[in-house]
């Protein structure tokens, strides 16, 4: 049977024909919906998102709640050993006039965090690949801890665990280390940051409810800021899970061209593994949190800053703690006011409110329901003490 479509038929020996200049004998090879299409262009994920599914993949059996710690933990350790190799560089190459890259003053001076040898990242990098590299990141922990009073109790140190694979962890040192290469060497800091907080809000999505024990939404943070706009002064945030009101008021400051000195920030938190990610995310970010305090109590029963005399106060309360005043309602019923609890809102959002000790003073909040105006009145004469610290609406 005949080729419909003419095609000729030719012996597989026989050398290919030249084409050029004559029209195909195939209707099909012309056929304008058959030519080869065109490849889509790919955009290339942002880095952050490109670490997450690497990283996430190295978890393995370990759980969310713990894996953060170890990979947070890593983040914060190759941004301070950055920053420390910046400025030993800059003091090595200046030894002729008197400077000492080993002296921890100069550091202190300026700010950075002193790395002993056994911690630095190009250290730990070589050695990612041994099966003892959880117990030399532990070490590491211990000895930036013993030469930086400010780190005391911070930093994990949980990557000698039966339950983290020496291999895996290798992998994830390997992954952060090529954070900020090259050209974008300069903007470390900068990328490290961004990393850290973009991580937080995953790892809070990855254990649902409790996620919100240490984060809350970026969009919430960044409305609370929006509303207050504290440009300058103390800004307080009672119950400071991760540290994210602090992050979004420097950013706040800055977008705006202000200065991140002008604000200074202090803080509490009852819960102490989040209370380490607070001081990690402010340090990440050169944010002061000497201020930043922890206690077991909490703000409602035991206030780290009573005479704290706030511009601004920022707050996302724990709505899903209960039974925080149990051991205080006993001596209230008895007359005692000294601990008195939060009269309960009654709508829903974020609000802001007045009281009447600090003329410059504006706080928000955001809660499950917002309060009636005369819920909110009561609301004032009931709050705890650091509640009556700011007055003045933001509306």
């Amino acid at each position: 049977m005949a080729c419909p479509y003419r095609l000729p038929i030719r012996c597989p020996a026989a050398k290919p024909q030249s084409l050029k200049g004559k029209r195909p004998l195939c209707s099909i090879a012309s056929s304008p919906s058959l030519k080869p299409k065109k490849p889509k262009a790919t955009t290339e994920e942002p880095i952050e998102k490109q670490l997450w599914k690497t990283a996430d993949k190295l978890r393995k059996n370990i759980d969310a709640a713990e894996y953060k710690h170890i990979v947070l933990g890593l983040v914060f350790l190759k941004y301070i050993s950055d920053a420390f190799v910046e400025l030993y560089d800059k003091l090595k190459a200046e030894e002729s006039a008197g400077a000492d890259p080993e002296d921890k003053d100069e550091y202190k001076a300026e700010n950075v965090f002193f790395v002993p040898p056994g911690a630095r990242w190009s250290f730990l990098q070589s050695h990612a690949k041994q099966p003892t590299i959880g117990k030399t990141v532990d070490e590491a922990m211990d000895a930036i801890e013993r030469e930086n009073d400010s780190l005391k109790g911070v930093l994990p140190k949980v990557y000698a665990r039966q339950n983290l694979d020496p291999t895996s962890l290798g992998g994830l040192i390997d992954l952060i280390g090529n954070i900020a290469l090259g050209d974008a060497k300069s903007r470390s800091a900068d990328v490290l940051g961004h990393v850290f907080e973009y991580f937080l809000g995953e790892f809070a999505l990855a254990e649902g409810k409790k996620g919100g024990q240490f984060y809350t939404p970026r969009s919430v943070v960044e409305l609370l800021v929006k509303m207050l706009e504290p440009y300058k002064g103390r800004v307080f945030d009672p119950c400071c899970g991760s540290g994210g009101m602090f992050v979004q008021s420097e950013k706040f400051v800055t977008e705006h061209q202000g200065k991140v000195n002008d604000i200074s920030i202090y803080g509490q938190e009852s819960n102490q593994t989040t209370w380490r990610l607070a001081k990690m995310n402010l340090a990440i970010r050169g944010l002061d949190s000497s201020q930043v305090k922890w206690n077991s109590e909490g703000s409602f029963l035991n206030d780290a800053h009573q005479d704290l005399k706030a511009d601004f106060i920022l707050a996302n309360p724990p709505f899903n703690v209960s039974d925080w005043a149990a051991t205080c309602c006993a001596p209230m019923a008895a007359g005692n006011t000294a601990c008195r609890p939060r009269a309960t809102p009654t709508s829903g959002g974020c609000s802001t409110s007045s009281t009447t000790s600090a003329p410059a003073g504006r706080r928000a909040w955001c809660s499950a329901r917002a309060p009636s105006p005369a819920r909110a009145a009561a609301k004032a004469r009931s709050a705890p003490p650091w509640w009556r610290r700011a007055s003045s609406i933001a509306s």
